[in-house]
């Protein structure tokens, strides 16, 4: 008998995952490609990466099993539904996908109850409550610049502070200041403190993204005790518990991003400060994206069951 497919897509900054699942839950398909958020890179680059990672993961699938698809896509843009609409159906697939922001997404990567929060940290940083399974309240989200308390970006900005007002105030030493340092300068070695921090601070000005890569500076920090790295990382912690605590009501907080996925000191200061609460870790969100198309077409206790087949991080 030939098996009902579902489609599940997660498009974000740096990559496009597509996931093809039986409505039993196997996976038969998985393929990633470029960047898919059109907010960021545009609508057509955005376009043909999905265009790219659905031919990939359907392989040699006739698109006519196709009976449900969910897109989650960042940077949310109306003109991609219609444009996505084109690619399925020069796949051959019957319906364009249901198109959605990449929260709840992210949220169900996490968990099967409808009700609950994610708390994000990669680049940037937000806070959501979901309600049966879509976008209730966010709280930050408001970038690099103005906003994203406690992501990896502001974690890395505290980071460079910290260690240009060291050099401003005369020689500086320890474990982050050090590892900083060598980010920023490699061998190279200004003449006098303030030469380093000055130096510094051009090169962060020049390219600021690379403040993100400091991130997981910190957390080595951090592990080998150094006050300034322990510092930043129970301020970032405080910030993102405090973000949640805006919109979480009930229910699961799902833990997402590369901050708090990842084991380490930001992850664990946030788990302390939500001690008593269901803690969970997302886990894949294209799986999650093609675990919801599928929702409808299965009975709930079944679809609950079948969670974890579905968001299994892909190999």
């Amino acid at each position: 008998m030939t098996k009902s497919l579902v489609v599940g897509v997660d498009a974000g900054a740096t990559s496009t995952r597509v996931a093809v699942h039986a409505l039993d839950g196997t996976r038969v398909g998985y393929a990633r490609a470029g960047a898919g958020n059109p907010s960021a890179h545009g609508l057509a680059k955005a376009v043909a990466a999905v265009r790219e990672a659905l031919g990939l993961a359907l392989g040699p699938h006739d698109g006519a099993r196709v009976v449900a698809s969910l897109a989650g896509v960042a940077g949310h843009v109306a003109e991609m539904e219609p444009e996505l609409a084109k690619v399925w159906a020069d796949s051959g697939i019957a319906e364009g996908p249901r198109y959605v922001g990449d929260t709840p997404i992210a949220y169900a990567a996490g968990s099967p109850e409808p009700d609950g929060a994610l708390l994000l940290s990669g680049t940037g940083a937000v806070a959501a409550r979901i309600v049966d399974y879509e976008l209730d309240a966010i709280a930050d989200g408001l970038g690099w610049l103005l906003g994203d308390a406690g992501s990896g970006f502001w974690i890395g900005r505290a980071a460079a502070m910290a260690v240009v007002d060291a050099f401003d105030r005369g020689p500086a030493s320890g474990v982050l200041v050090g590892l900083v340092t060598e980010h920023f300068l490699g061998d190279e070695r200004p003449a006098t403190p303030r030469d380093v921090a000055d130096r510094i601070v051009r090169l962060a000005q020049a390219e600021h993204m690379r403040l993100a890569a400091l991130s997981s500076l910190v957390s080595r920090a951090a592990e080998a005790g150094d006050p300034m790295a322990v510092t930043i990382v129970h301020d970032a912690a405080g910030h993102l518990v405090a973000t949640l605590r805006r919109v979480h009501v009930s229910g699961p907080v799902v833990l997402a991003g590369s901050v708090l996925t990842s084991e380490g000191p930001v992850r664990r200061a946030v788990t302390e400060l939500l001690a008593g609460e269901t803690v969970t870790t997302a886990r894949d969100g294209a799986g999650a994206a093609a675990w919801l198309a599928a929702r409808g077409l299965l009975p709930e206790a079944d679809a609950k069951g079948l969670h974890a087949a579905f968001t299994a991080v892909a190999p």
